[in-house]
């Protein structure tokens, strides 16, 4: 009996020994002067280290107007951390022999259809589920993004996104592509993707408090964190949480780091929790195998020589070892869920400010500290650049704001005014305000609104009432005393193309 508790003692002993000085004495203190300096309500982290969570809990606040803290059981949107539960469902139903990762999309949908015929008649449902179909990153996403758009429609329209990359050969991140992904699960299964991901993943790891679709997820949970950001302002503001459920396959899913961990250990013990397989390994390994590479030189900061992306994780080295990750980004809220099975390592980090890389400064620390990089202040080197950037942008508008309104425009209001069509997205509206200004609604985004001052030549500031979208200088076309096109802009965080508007005859 002595032996047996001396062999528990030394156990216990080496597992504390094992936890860096970083973690155990550092970390709290490095957290809290983050969330100041980055304007931060609040965070959740979870560390799970050789089966054994390490931290798990919540710094901050989840509402800055009643001070309510962050716990471990506080949701956020996940948003594209949510890819790799698609992945892992689409690479079970392959085990299962339902379905094969090569089966063609046209075998589900017939008439589906991609701007090329040549990558139509080849895609598959693993070129879907590695952003390798040859569209720009985040092509199509304000089409998409919070949109009246069914899933059906989303697809539909896929077929005008024009390609600038080779098929199988250029990465261009795609929301578009693991919703078209997703939805093959319904028709080899009969149930819906948010179904099958919680009946074959969600609930056997006894995640109980995560949501799949998100939608309307705050009359679900009194516990939910309030979005921020300090975009464009400088100044930090409440903005509306994303209505997304029509890409819900790529990033819909809500929850928090008490769940997470479950995933964590699930991701770190080949597919087994608490003993149990909850997932055969052969899926979980067939998710982490890189099918596209995204970066092949040396980082000029970070320890890593190489990246690539799998069924809905990116892969790379970090210090010599196998890393796996990936970031989610939803309006007002950023995270990140990290695991490097070499070292039984589990990292899970939410926020709720979207306009900061603390959460990916955060990790890197926790990385080095149990990787054995020399400790270097990631914070520090990372708001270098961001505080440049920001002062930048705020001087830029500042002259902007100086600008508009100012002078009349050439042409009378009414040549500005009337409905714009945008062969993907569809149409906007454009009326007169009082002052020289002018409105634009947009037919498949209830509720969003921009107003136009004019500045000088062809070109007018841009303002949407939900500061998430941007504000920009854009222009309109002009033949002669007539307005024939105008050139949106939305923050690059949606979407990096304009869309060019054609104006219609009245």
């Amino acid at each position: 009996m002595r032996i047996y508790f001396l062999i528990l003692l030394l156990a216990f002993g080496s597992s504390k020994a094992q936890t860096p000085d970083f973690v155990k004495n550092d970390l709290e203190a490095y957290i809290k002067k983050g969330l100041k300096q980055w304007d931060l309500p609040g965070l959740a982290i979870v560390i799970v280290k050789d089966g054994q969570v390490v931290v798990r809990k919540g710094f901050g606040v989840k509402d800055i107007e009643t001070n309510t803290p962050i716990d471990e059981n506080t949701h956020f949107f996940i948003a594209s951390n949510t890819k790799l539960f698609t992945g892992t469902a689409l690479a079970n139903l392959q085990y299962q022999k339902k379905l094969s990762l090569d089966d063609l999309i046209t075998k589900y949908y017939p008439d589906y259809r991609l701007y090329d015929s040549l990558t139509t008649m080849q895609v598959t449902i693993r070129d879907m589920l590695s952003h390798r179909i040859g569209t720009k990153t985040f092509q199509g996403d304000f089409t998409f993004w919070n949109t009246s758009l069914t899933r059906t429609e989303i697809m539909n329209k896929m077929r005008l996104l024009k390609p600038i990359g080779m098929f199988r050969q250029d990465y261009g991140y795609c929301n578009s592509c693991f919703l078209t992904a997703g939805q093959i699960i319904p028709k080899v299964t009969g149930s819906s993707w948010e179904d099958y991901v919680t009946a074959q993943i969600v609930a056997p790891l006894g995640m109980t408090q995560t949501f799949v679709a998100s939608n309307g997820v705050r009359s679900k949970t009194n516990n939910m964190a309030v979005p921020y950001t300090t975009s464009f302002t400088g100044k930090l503001q409440r903005v509306p949480d994303d209505t997304w459920d029509n890409l819900g396959p790529a990033a819909s899913i809500v929850s928090n780091v008490k769940d997470l961990t479950a995933w964590l250990m699930m991701q770190l013990d080949s597919g087994r929790l608490d003993g149990k397989q909850i997932l055969p390994w052969p899926v979980v390994q067939a998710t982490r195998d890189v099918q596209i590479v995204t970066r092949s030189r040396k980082s000029g900061y970070l320890p890593m020589h190489f990246t690539g992306y799998g069924l809905g994780l990116f892969a790379g080295d970090y210090n010599g070892k196998q890393l796996f990750w990936h970031t989610g980004g939803a309006a007002g809220m950023v995270s990140n869920v990290s695991f490097v099975p070499e070292e039984n390592l589990g990292i899970a980090i939410l926020t709720n400010n979207d306009n900061q890389n603390f959460f990916e400064a955060l990790r890197y620390m926790v990385l080095d500290a149990y990787l054995g990089v020399t400790k270097t202040d990631r914070s520090a080197y990372f708001y270098k650049g961001f505080q440049e950037g920001e002062q930048n942008q705020a001087q830029e508008l500042a002259s902007w704001e100086r600008q508009a309104g100012k002078n009349a425009p050439p042409l009378p209001m009414e040549a500005y005014t009337g409905k714009f069509t945008n062969n993907i997205y569809g149409n906007i509206y454009i009326t007169s305000l009082p002052k020289n200004q002018l409105e634009i609604r947009f037919e498949h985004h209830p509720g969003l609104v921009a107003t136009l001052r004019y500045l000088s030549e062809k070109e007018w500031l841009i303002r949407f009432n939900n500061i998430e979208y941007g504000i920009y200088k854009v222009p309109f076309e002009q033949n002669g005393q007539s307005i024939t096109g105008f050139e949106l802009k939305v923050n690059d965080f949606i979407e990096y193309d304009t869309y060019l508007f054609t104006k219609q005859s009245n």
